[in-house]
C-alpha cells in the first residue's frame, strides 16, 4: 500500500468564508490548508487543496426585536379589575405614564374596567379580535386568603391572557399582580419594588413594535 505523508498549515484567520468548489465532495475548514509531500502516490488529484477554491461571504444571522420608541400608529388597550382598586389604580397610573413617556398619545389608548381578574381574558378576547389595538395590557390584584379562592382566581387569570394572546394573535401582556398580602402588593403598586403597571407597558410597547414591524407574514 502507499504511504502518504502530509503537512498541515493554518492560514491567517478569514471572516465568514465558505469553499464553494463541489468537486471536492465536503466543505474544508476556512482556517486550514492541506498539502502531500512528493511521497503520496496512488492518491492522484483527488488531494484537496483550497487553493482551488473560491470563497462567498456568508449570510449574516438577524436579530429582530420590538423598539420603544417607534410607537407611530400603534394602538393598546388596558383591561383593569375594580376589585382591590386601591392597587390596580396605582398600576394603571404607572402604565399610564408609562406609555406617556415613551410618545404614545392619549387618543391611542382605551382603558376597559372590568369587576375583577377572573373577568379580564374574556374582555381581553373580544378586544383583541376586533383587529383595532396592537397590544392588550391586563392589569389586576389578587391577593391570598384564608381559603382556596385565590389560587383559582390566580390560575385562571394567568392562563386566560396567555390563551387570549394564542387565540388572537394580539400580544396579551399579563401585569396581575398575585400576592401573599396588601404590603407585597402596595410594594409593587409603586412602593419600594417599583411599579409592575409601568413595566408592563414598556413590555406591551416592545412587544407590539416586534408584531407589527416584523411579524407581519
Amino acid at each position: 500500500m502507499a504511504s502518504f505523508s502530509g503537512h498541515l498549515s493554518v492560514l491567517r484567520p478569514a471572516s465568514s468564508l465558505r469553499c464553494t468548489d463541489r468537486s471536492l465532495g465536503f466543505i474544508p475548514s476556512p482556517l486550514l490548508r492541506f498539502g502531500a509531500s512528493p511521497c503520496h502516490q496512488g492518491f492522484g488529484d483527488r488531494t484537496p487543496k483550497l487553493e482551488n477554491c473560491r470563497f462567498s461571504p456568508a449570510l449574516a444571522v438577524k436579530h429582530l426585536t420590538g423598539s420603544v420608541i417607534a410607537v407611530q400608529g400603534l394602538k393598546f388597550a388596558i383591561v383593569v379589575a375594580r376589585f382591590n382598586e386601591f392597587i390596580t389604580k396605582q398600576l394603571l397610573q404607572g402604565a399610564l405614564d408609562t406609555f406617556k413617556q415613551h410618545g404614545v398619545a392619549e387618543e391611542n389608548v382605551d382603558v376597559f374596567w372590568v369587576p375583577g381578574s377572573f373577568e379580564i381574558p374574556i374582555v381581553a378576547e373580544k378586544i383583541g379580535k376586533s383587529g383595532k389595538f396592537q397590544a392588550v395590557l391586563c392589569i389586576g390584584a389578587v391577593i391570598r386568603g384564608d381559603t382556596t379562592h385565590y389560587d383559582a382566581v390566580a390560575g385562571s387569570a394567568a392562563s386566560g391572557v396567555l390563551s387570549v394572546g394564542l387565540n388572537s394573535g394580539v400580544p396579551c401582556i399579563f401585569g396581575v399582580l398575585t400576592c401573599d398580602n396588601m404590603e407585597q402588593a402596595i410594594n409593587r403598586a409603586g412602593g419600594k419594588s417599583g411599579n409592575k403597571g409601568a413595566e408592563a407597558a414598556v413590555t406591551a410597547i416592545e412587544m407590539a413594535s416586534l408584531c407589527e414591524h416584523h411579524l407581519k407574514f
